[in-house]
């Protein structure tokens, strides 16, 4: 027998007050004389006899109803023995660890995985009776919010009603700490942990951290699983969507690749993949996969409209739906705003005309300034700052914290640059210093020619015609600034010398593209030749194109929000599924980086300030939970043993009697209601007592 209230045991020390009291006031009977007849003394010697008797019958009475009553409040429990039903009478806390992830959709012969689950989760309510608790914690909450039991099992049976299941993908090990700790607080006898699953792989994380819970875990605590799975599932899944190409326009390609996976235990022959942008259809493919194998699949496709476009990719319907979609999204600018500072105003001349902006005509609009007004120009609102020369810079901080805002910044020097401020201009972005300058203006007879170009930098995207006919002609560059990129850049187009003629740097969120000779026709004939025009324009587009994110957010994970260029109160959430949230940002977010969680459901996800667009993030389901794998009863104990588990484990099937293999485990008699009745039993039996013997001592005494 074991006590579920030790410390009341305690208060088995009052036993000893009747005891005291009994001893402090034993009465001494009168001694009264009577006549000389001998028959009367001898019965007043009984009666004396009988009222010792039930005297030390009282205080045995007494002092047991003490110690039934503190008994009783200490709860005795007998652990393994059910006597005449009052195993049902021990309190239970019973926590019910709920797989909601999406591979619970599968659908076997008594229906989905998931709707089974409630089903069983209903037979174990049924079980529990008045006073017992019940705890719910779901496997996709990857939160560390604290669960606690309820006993109002009717709310808690509509909860389990309500649930859906969940694009999220939570491991084992972040819900049982959730249910262990559960189990750590409660102080009812029978402690139920019920993980009901169907034990997919990825349940159980490789890289996740397994908790010692021991110390919550005792001999008290017992585990059941109860497993769905046996079904030979078929799926497909689309793992990953990439975006392959870095500069958009719109009515210009765009190229992306699909990776499909086959986890079914069959081969699959012509499955449909489609490429869907702003809903409709724009490209399809057919693939044949073998078992467990990955491929991927290649789409091309214009995009006609500019501004945000959703793209997904999805596959035809099989055993499990949520994972035949994935999403991702493109920006195509409407018109960039350049902004385009010069020493002189005549050496910007060919490089208007080349990104149309000397008739305000195209995909770009101008802001041009000398390069001494740099520091009253708002450079946040442009997409591309263009700077010829150096010479008259005097703020060039202005430019750094544009680039450490994610800013495109292409550089010239001018016509009449000197090699110590190009050089102190160059410094100032981590940009290598100019080695010197080599050749002369306008002499042609020492002309310098191109050497090596790398024709698949993401600026000569769609600049020819096929990948065997990438040749570009060079120019006779007169007069070009010597520039070594190393480590530090790429370089793009080489001079014979293996110098930069244009290269490309990274500066805090920004890039930097770099021209070795100035767009004038006395430096070189660069601006005259066939290749000046799309370069200038690909490389501002390049520019305006800031680096995607190429961080794969699923489903449950927080994204940080930038609110930098926002001072605004409020944002709002618009998802795919056309449900929104709008956030009230606290003073201490405005200005920084704001934490979203709340991305239970897959797609795009559009945060806007007002009327402008902060960011757009593609929310996708972890391929982690396509898997059509499942763990073994030996992987499941493994775990537990891990954890410091120290009750008892119970493997059931969905075939399996559940309620029958539970009560067959289940231990634990409580047995205070029996010691309360005792404890009334003998205070009745007391006053009984207790009045008879008063009767027979006022007899004596008269």
């Amino acid at each position: 027998m074991i006590f579920l209230n030790p410390a009341v045991l305690f208060g088995l020390l009052a036993s000893s007050i009747p005891i005291l009291i009994h001893l402090f006031n034993l009465r001494k009977l009168k001694k009264i004389e009577f006549s000389t007849l001998y028959f009367l003394k001898e019965l007043q010697k009984n009666k004396i006899r009988k009222v010792k008797l039930k005297q030390w019958l009282l205080l045995a009475l007494r002092v047991l109803i003490i110690l039934f009553l503190v008994t009783a409040f200490s709860r005795p429990t007998l652990k393994g023995v059910a006597l005449g039903g009052t195993t049902s009478s021990a309190k239970t806390t019973a926590v019910f660890l709920f797989d909601d992830t999406f591979s619970m959709s599968v659908v076997g012969t008594k229906g989905s995985f998931f709707n089974q689950e409630k089903q069983s989760v209903y037979e174990l309510l049924s079980q529990l009776q008045e006073g017992d608790e019940a705890a719910l914690v779901l496997v996709s909450d990857q939160s560390h919010q604290e669960i606690k039991p309820t006993n109002n099992l009717i709310e808690f049976r509509r909860m389990i009603d309500n649930l859906q299941l969940s694009y999220s993908s939570g491991g084992l090990n972040n819900a049982f700490v959730k249910a262990a700790k559960i189990m750590g607080e409660s102080k009812n006898f029978n402690k139920e942990i019920y993980i009901l699953s169907d034990f997919q792989q990825g349940l159980l994380r490789h890289n996740e951290e397994i908790s010692n819970l021991s110390q919550l875990l005792d001999e008290k605590v017992k585990v059941y699983t109860i497993n769905y799975s046996g079904k030979d599932v078929f799926n497909l899944g689309v793992d990953n969507l990439v975006v392959n190409s870095q500069i958009f326009e719109k009515d210009k390609p765009v190229s992306f690749s699909a990776t499909i996976t086959n986890y079914s235990k069959q081969p699959v022959n012509n499955a449909v993949v489609s490429l869907f942008v702003n809903g409709e259809r724009n490209a399809q493919q057919s693939i044949s996969l073998s078992e467990g194998e990955s491929k991927n699949v290649a789409f091309e496709t214009t995009l006609k409209k500019t501004g945000n476009n959703d793209v997904f990719v999805e596959l035809e319907d099989d055993d499990i739906l949520q994972d035949n979609k994935r999403y991702t999204n493109v920006f195509v600018p409407d018109k960039i705003q350049v902004a385009l500072f010069t020493d002189e105003d005549n050496d910007a001349a060919f490089t208007e005309v080349a990104l149309g902006l000397d008739n305000g005509e195209g995909s770009m609009t101008l802001t041009k300034k000398n390069l001494s007004q740099l520091s009253s120009v708002d450079l946040s609102k442009f997409g591309a700052v263009i700077i010829i020369g150096s010479e008259n810079l005097s703020n060039p901080e202005r430019l750094v914290s544009y680039l450490n805002n994610g800013g495109g910044l292409m550089i010239f020097p001018g016509s009449k640059t000197t090699l110590s401020k190009f050089q102190k201009l160059c410094g100032t972005f981590g940009i290598p210093y100019p080695a010197g300058v080599v050749g002369k203006v306008s002499q042609a007879q020492n002309a310098s020619s191109f050497g090596n170009i790398e024709t698949d930098h993401p600026v000569f995207q769609n600049l020819f015609e096929s990948r065997d006919k990438k040749k570009i002609e060079s120019p006779d560059v007169y007069q070009y600034i010597k520039i070594q990129p190393g480590s530090k850049g790429k370089n793009v187009i080489s001079m014979a010398d293996n110098s930069a003629f244009f290269s490309e740097y990274k500066a805090g969120q920004g890039k930097v593209l770099l021209f070795a000779t100035a767009p004038v026709l006395s430096w070189s004939s660069f601006p005259l030749k066939a290749i000046f025009v799309p370069l200038l324009n690909k490389s501002v587009f390049y520019l305006a194109s800031k680096d995607r994110d190429v961080t794969n957010y699923y489903a449950g994970s927080s994204v940080d929000i930038n609110l930098s260029k926002y001072p605004l109160p409020q944002i709002k959430v618009a998802k795919t599924d056309n449900s929104s949230d709008n956030i009230n940002i606290e003073p201490q977010y405005k200005g920084k980086v704001y934490t979203y969680a709340n991305t239970n459901s897959v797609g795009n996800y559009k945060f806007y300030s007002g009327d402008n667009l902060i960011d757009n993030i593609s929310i996708n389901a972890d391929p982690a939970e396509s898997k059509t794998e499942y763990l073994s009863k030996s992987d499941l104990k493994d775990y537990l043993d891990k954890t410091g588990f120290k009750g008892k484990y119970t493997g059931i099937n969905s075939g399996d009697n559940l309620i029958s293999a539970v009560l067959q485990s289940r231990y634990g008699s409580e047995l205070w209601k029996y010691f309360l009745i005792v404890a009334l039993l003998l205070a009745i039996t007391e006053m009984a007592v207790a009045r008879s013997a008063k009767k027979e001592m006022d007899g004596i005494e008269k």
